[in-house]
């Protein structure tokens, strides 16, 4: 096992204990999947870091993402916005704003290997609200859909704030809306004082502070679960999570098998197809768990070589696994190797 320290983690840091009180843990459910916050209570906080405070706090918080970027809510702004008619346009909440700017700014950086305006094919592969799927749809159909497609088709006015839609065009924040919720619930947390936590939402995760005992929060690298322990190439991976987050993209998660061949919910919007470039998954760590979402999503997309220039021209903390003949091959960007020094 080897493990990965963030430069920020200095003595200092590991100096300035939590307090001498139980890790305390809230739970519960959210977007499909699970919430999860361990935490610190704060010396004479009281009732504003009771369980009943701080649950009400994440959860307010959660409906927010919910309400703004939900494709699965008809009546969130996001949904509206994709039911719009063609020439429309839509004032955005500055939650919202934020997604998509870097939602656009990744789009960009990465040659459109993610894109924030995936929706009609995602919808086309049952990916999305729409009924699963059991078989690949028709290159027609996947090139009608792409035709649909294309965060260059967002028009976005910033002096009114607003988005224009052209016409067809169906957001899907579901690459990135999960690690904004990271940052969005941890922001709530701090703002009720709290300075030492582990904040869990689906498998992406964000540590401030330290543990009562002056230890960072570790957390494990995700193995892939159809990966052997013992696989040639995998090795487990703690990671101390102090003022970072971690977020992964793996073709493991969702997906369907027809005619033997498995069929990852991952979509390549370059081709309108799921990805067939061997990457069985990206790790990223970052300060934002937004940007390590997306860049996660995109660096899987783009494959191993082209996945390791942007990590490295960016300066991304990078992790990605490869099927190789003989298990698996890891692809560590330069910013990652560093935290093993």
């Amino acid at each position: 096992m080897r493990v990965l320290i963030p430069a920020a983690l200095s003595a200092l840091a590991i100096a300035s204990r939590a307090p001498a009180a139980p890790v305390e843990s809230l739970g519960g459910q959210t977007m499909g999947t699970t919430w999860s916050v361990r935490y610190v209570p704060m010396p004479g906080a009281g009732a504003a870091h009771s369980a009943a405070t701080l649950r009400a706090a994440v959860e307010q918080r959660l409906a927010e993402v919910i309400d703004q970027m939900s494709h699965w809510e008809p009546g969130s702004v996001l949904s509206r916005y994709n039911d719009a008619a063609p020439g429309t346009w839509h004032p955005l909440p500055p939650a919202f704003r934020t997604v998509l700017a870097c939602a656009l700014r990744v789009a960009a950086e990465s040659g459109g290997a993610f894109d924030p305006a995936l929706g009609a094919l995602v919808d086309l592969w049952g990916f999305g609200p729409a009924p699963a799927r059991t078989e690949p749809p028709a290159p027609r159909e996947i090139e009608a859909a792409r035709a649909r497609c294309g965060w260059q088709r967002l028009t976005l006015d910033t002096a009114r704030q607003s988005l224009l839609q052209p016409g067809g065009v169906r957001l899907d924040f579901s690459g990135i809306a999960k690690g904004f919720a990271v940052d969005h619930v941890a922001d709530g947390l701090r703002q009720a004082g709290l300075v030492h936590f582990l904040l869990e939402i689906g498998g992406e995760l964000r540590g401030e502070g330290v543990k009562p005992d002056g230890s960072p929060w570790w957390v494990a690298i995700e193995r892939p679960p159809h990966l052997p322990q013992a696989a040639p190439g995998w090795q487990e991976t703690r990671v101390a999570l102090h003022g970072l987050a971690i977020a992964t993209s793996g073709d493991y998660r969702r997906g369907f098998a027809w005619q033997g061949r498995h069929y990852a919910h991952t979509l390549d919007p370059r081709t309108g197809w799921p990805l067939d470039n061997g990457i069985i998954s990206a790790t990223v760590l970052h300060p934002s768990c937004m940007e390590a979402d997306a860049y996660a999503t995109a660096f899987g997309v783009l494959g191993a070589e082209a996945a390791l220039d942007l990590a490295t021209r960016r300066d991304i903390a990078a992790c990605l696994l490869r099927r190789t003949g003989a298990g698996v091959e890891e692809i560590l960007s330069p910013a990652l190797i560093a935290m093993l020094d």
